[in-house]
């Protein structure tokens, strides 16, 4: 995949925490990495922005279309809205082609600014001065970026000091450049930095897909293949997934804890209830003092500093998604399968301060083994987000 017997060209999706998508974020800038005998040089860039409508829309399966709307086929901002890496991955690639006629992408790698962070904990702090577009005034844009500030500063700052979304992309562009020049340039250890990407797959923030059936059924098998069903998802697999609704930049400020709880088994069959609560930590004035390109101005029908966000709970194969609550109360849930496994969908809007918790409950769960959780990447750290699974006390009759 480096490029040893010829050439390669991988699709880079940049993924933009402040936008959710179940993947991590919105590939908001993209970038295509050309690899040659090991040495990465990364050449065309573009963004999601620039590529605009695609009608007719990417064909993807219609499971798939049922849960995300054929939003997820139209737009290459939406691709990610489904778990399933390589969905998005093989409907990014041929938006890309489409838009870029001659280029022929043999993969597809995203990753998250957290994983950059991570990137530049081994290679050190980056100077991106020269990314700052000609006569905007930086205000508290850092002109150097670490793996302290990084995070803060793209998903936050940029929005605050630039107004024009084309200048933010374009200073998303250039830092990706810088970056990837300091890990390209080889005067970074390895080992350094082999360790913080890994670190960046143990959190899910980083995944590839290949166009190389040989190469794409070993990634399959592994976490960084990023799929939703097959042999690298666990038999008892759930996973919570969050996608925005607000058309906007407000998820930096959403906090979220994700816990799975093991009920008392019902007629031979394990339940499972996922449990999220979501809280708004945006300030109390957000509909006026946060940047409208944050807040969304309410063009998607979100009032202007609340956050809208869907989400969404597979549970695991042959399951079934039973019930649905919000604060407690009982409230209606969609109800979708993918690839044999339950998809329950509820649609959250938080105002500044306020705290939600969603729960939903998945029956007929035939799974014996030990349940295991996925759960989008966000601007938390991972173990914050991921609470430890607890298990009912009261059952009457033994667990299964």
């Amino acid at each position: 995949m480096m490029g040893t017997s010829e050439p390669r060209n991988y699709l880079l999706l940049i993924q933009n925490s402040a936008e959710v998508r179940a993947t991590g974020g919105i590939p908001g800038a993209l970038a295509v990495l050309h690899v040659e005998q090991g040495k990465i040089q990364l050449t065309t860039q573009d963004s999601a922005s620039n590529m605009g409508a695609f009608e007719p829309a990417v064909e993807v399966d219609a499971a798939q279309e049922a849960i995300y709307t054929n939003r997820l086929s139209s737009y290459m901002q939406n691709v990610n809205m489904t778990p399933d890496f390589p969905t998005a991955a093989t409907t990014a690639r041929a938006m890309w082609q489409l838009r870029h006629p001659g280029d022929v992408i043999d993969g597809v790698i995203a990753l998250d600014p957290s994983a950059l962070a991570l990137v530049l904990e081994a290679t050190g702090p980056v100077d991106v001065g020269s990314a700052i577009p000609k006569g905007v005034d930086v205000g508290g844009l850092p002109t150097k970026l670490t793996s302290e500030n990084l995070v803060k500063a793209l998903l936050s700052d940029v929005y605050t000091n630039i107004e024009e979304p084309a200048l933010q992309d374009a200073y998303f562009a250039e830092v990706a450049k810088k970056v990837f020049a300091e890990v390209s340039s080889g005067k970074t250890s390895g080992e350094k930095l082999v360790t913080a990407l890994g670190k960046g797959v143990e959190e899910n923030r980083i995944k590839i897909w290949s166009a190389r059936v040989d190469e794409q059924k070993l990634l399959g098998s592994q976490r960084i293949g990023g799929a939703i069903s097959g042999i690298s998802v666990a038999p008892a697999a759930f996973g919570v997934y969050f996608n925005d609704g607000t058309g906007a930049k407000m998820d930096y400020y959403v906090k979220r804890t994700v816990q799975l709880v093991r009920q008392c088994s019902a007629g031979g069959y394990g339940q499972y209830t996922a449990r999220i609560t979501l809280t708004n930590t945006a300030p109390a004035d957000a509909a006026t003092s946060l940047p409208k390109y944050v807040t969304g101005d309410g063009v998607y029908g979100v009032t202007r500093g609340h956050v809208a966000t869907n989400v969404v709970a597979y549970g695991p194969a042959q399951a079934r998604t039973q019930a649905a609550r919000v604060n407690g109360k009982s409230t209606p849930v969609g109800s979708f399968s993918h690839d044999e496994r339950p998809v329950g969908v509820i649609r959250v809007d938080l105002a500044p301060g306020q705290t939600t918790t969603v729960e939903l409950d998945f029956a007929k769960v035939v799974q014996s083994s030990p349940a295991h959780l996925d759960v989008t990447p966000t601007v938390q750290d991972s173990a914050d987000v991921i609470l430890p699974a607890e298990a009912a006390t009261n059952c009457t009759t033994p667990a299964q």
